[in-house]
Order: C-alpha cells, then sequence, then structure tokens
C-alpha cells in the first residue's frame, strides 16, 4: 500500500476532528495590513457559506463554493513560482508575514526558470489559438500572489518576454500586448495555501495533509486552509478580475491574464475550474516549478493524474 495512504487510514479520523473549514481571506490585516476587516465583514454577508471572518482574517466556511462564471471574460493562464529558498531549504513556506517579505525568495535556478516560462507561455498561447490579430492586439495582464517568489516569476517571465529577442519576435506574431505600465499587480487572493501549525516544518509534513484532502475538501487537521475554503477564495478572486474595470473594453475575447501562484493553489484551481467532482483531487495534478497551463473548465481538459507521492527537496 503506499505510504501515504497507509497514513492516512490510520490518522484521517483525528484529523477530520479538527475545526471547521477554516481559509484565509483575501483581505484581512494579517495579509499586509493594508485592507480592514470591514470589507472582511462585507464578504461575509455575500455569501452565506462564510460562517466567520476571525479577527486575523481567515474565513470559516461550511460549503464549496458555486462554479466558476461560464463562459468568464478573459483567459486566465496559470504560472507557478521558479524553485525557491525554501524549496531549496526543503520547508513549507505559508506564513502571512512573507506577503511584506523578501524570505524564501527564488534562486537563480528559479530565475532561469521563470525567463524560461516567457517560451512556455506564447507556446501555450498559439496552441491555444489565444492570439490576437493585426487589426486588434491581445493585452497580457500579470498579477502574482505577494509572496516574493511567486512576484518575482511573473516579474522575470515578463521581462523575457521584453528583451529576449526570439520571445519579443513570439510576441509580435501573436499580435500580443504586454501590459508593462501595470506592471505585475499583487493580489492577495492568490496567495499560498496556509498549512497552520505545519508552517516552516518539513516538507514532508504534507503528507500529513494532502492524502486527507483526498478524502474531504474540508480537511482542516493541523489548522491548515481546506481546499474548499482556497476554493472559494479563488472564485472571489477571479471573479473580481473578470470584472475589473480595467479588462471592460469592448473586445469579445476579453484579456489574457497570467496569474503567477504556487502549486496547492493552482492546482486546486485547476481542479475546481475544470469542475471535479472532488476538487480534493488536486495533488495528483501537481504543477513544476515556472510551468505554465491555461485554466480550462472541463474535466477531460485535465492533464493525466500522477500517483501522490511527497515533493522532493528543491521542487
Amino acid at each position: 500500500m503506499n505510504s501515504l495512504v497507509a497514513w492516512t487510514a490510520a490518522v484521517a479520523p483525528m484529523l477530520l476532528l479538527s475545526r471547521s473549514v477554516v481559509a484565509f481571506a483575501p483581505i484581512g490585516r494579517s495579509i499586509a495590513q493594508r485592507s480592514s476587516l470591514t470589507a472582511a465583514a462585507a464578504a461575509t454577508a455575500n455569501n452565506p457559506a462564510i460562517q466567520e471572518v476571525t479577527s486575523e482574517g481567515i474565513y470559516i466556511v461550511n460549503a464549496e463554493p458555486e462554479p466558476l462564471p461560464d463562459p468568464l471574460h478573459n483567459d486566465y493562464y496559470l504560472l507557478r513560482h521558479g524553485q525557491s529558498e525554501g524549496n531549496v531549504e526543503g520547508v513549507i513556506s505559508s506564513a502571512r508575514s512573507l506577503a511584506t517579505s523578501e524570505k524564501h525568495s527564488l534562486t537563480p535556478l528559479g530565475y532561469e526558470q521563470g525567463r524560461d516560462s516567457a517560451k512556455q507561455f506564447l507556446e501555450r498561447v498559439e496552441s491555444e489559438g489565444d492570439g490576437g490579430t493585426a487589426d486588434k492586439k491581445r493585452r497580457v495582464f500579470f498579477y502574482s500572489s505577494p509572496f516574493a517568489r511567486a512576484r518575482q516569476t511573473a516579474q522575470s517571465c515578463m521581462d523575457a518576454l521584453l528583451d529576449d529577442e526570439a520571445n519579443k519576435k513570439k510576441v509580435e506574431e501573436l499580435h500580443l500586448d504586454i501590459q508593462t505600465d501595470a506592471g505585475v499587480i499583487l493580489e492577495d487572493g492568490i496567495m499560498e495555501r496556509y498549512f497552520g501549525r505545519l508552517d516552516d516544518a518539513a516538507i514532508h509534513t504534507y503528507a500529513y495533509v494532502w492524502p486527507v484532502d483526498m478524502f474531504t475538501p474540508f480537511n482542516t487537521g493541523f489548522d491548515v486552509e481546506s481546499v474548499a475554503a482556497v476554493s472559494t477564495r479563488l472564485r472571489e478572486t477571479i471573479v473580481k478580475i473578470d470584472g475589473n474595470e480595467r479588462h471592460s473594453d469592448d473586445a469579445e475575447e476579453g484579456d489574457i491574464v497570467v496569474m503567477a501562484s504556487h502549486a496547492d493553489v493552482l492546482q486546486i484551481l485547476q481542479v475546481y475550474a475544470a469542475g471535479a467532482e472532488n476538487p480534493g483531487i488536486f495533488s495528483q495534478y501537481r504543477f513544476l516549478n515556472g510551468e505554465v497551463r491555461k485554466m480550462k473548465r472541463t474535466v477531460d481538459s485535465l492533464p493525466p493524474p500522477q500517483p501522490l507521492a511527497p515533493p522532493e527537496k528543491g521542487t
């Protein structure tokens, strides 16, 4: 029997007795001290599934979110950060203080992976037929988790689209317009999944969480943010971006939005957006460092699932 599954069978009952579904609110004062609990209270009022927002900006929810609107105005491309110092140290890095810190920044390899993701992004756009036309260029915006490793990846990807000759040529061929004036837009709603008491622990302790997630998206053992709760804030974030006035031009096809974030967050978003019956299976669709995928809306668009296994140092 797979060791992760065996562990789950032994401890899942204990974990499932933990507090109800907890999520990190994308608008809490503990993120970057830049928003108030008034906004969090409004979120509670607008979504009956959010039972409470704690003084630290944590959502307490009791249901999974509704599906994303279909269709969305924009096309969304998901970019996992490059190798970080935390990856090399082999520790979980989810503390909310990292939203205003340079801790666990990219390694030199991570910067290269960020730059390399530009070519990957262009290949994905071309294969999906998401480019613009000679008459109407397609605008490309970069959004990022405020964690250093994600925003540095977004910036290095954008830089490589603008200063690499081969990439510049492909940008022109695809009739893309990289929105440099907007820069990298920081978005709290796509920051790392919160791992509670496991934060800063060795990465093998993901094995205390992921197998149980597969049984229930409401797992909050060790005070981790549940899959259902991550999905809740991701839905809020996508709906907010999709309706933002910066994307409200007359183009029917909308803009291309690149979202630089973290493995668990992007994997959860991928399966939630695809309409998977159990979003807790997200760990079978792991993003590599610097990998780019388009967010799609059908289950058959998901890549082949991989056996659940703990991550290795450096990834």
